[in-house]
């Protein structure tokens, strides 16, 4: 489990960093965004299942179609909220004794 957490987080990063380099190429940057919005929305929803995923595709579809928001992290900030911030409750431990 927790070698699949950090290869999550490291292809995170890869999408954000793809994402925030359109922004740095002059008159095309903004027409790779069209292209790269549908597919970073798909790969959101393939990396974190059920509703959070769902919304977080709609998220970063956005963020990457509108101007000036390239530089936002999303996938790293769902990798965050998903494994840093969500509070999941903590198992209970029974404690089974034996008969004496």
């Amino acid at each position: 489990m927790k070698s699949e957490k950090y290869k999550l987080l490291r292809r995170g990063i890869i999408y954000d960093v793809v994402g925030m380099v359109t922004m740095t190429i002059p008159v095309i940057g903004p027409f790779l965004d069209i292209l790269w919005a549908p597919f970073a929305a798909k790969k959101m929803s393939d990396m974190y299942k059920g509703t959070e995923g769902k919304i977080a595709s709609v998220l970063v579809f956005l963020e990457e179609l509108l101007p000036f928001t390239d530089v936002i992290p999303t996938f790293t900030l769902m990798w965050l909220y998903t494994f840093v911030w969500k509070k999941q409750p903590t198992p209970q431990v029974i404690e089974v004794r034996a008969n004496e």
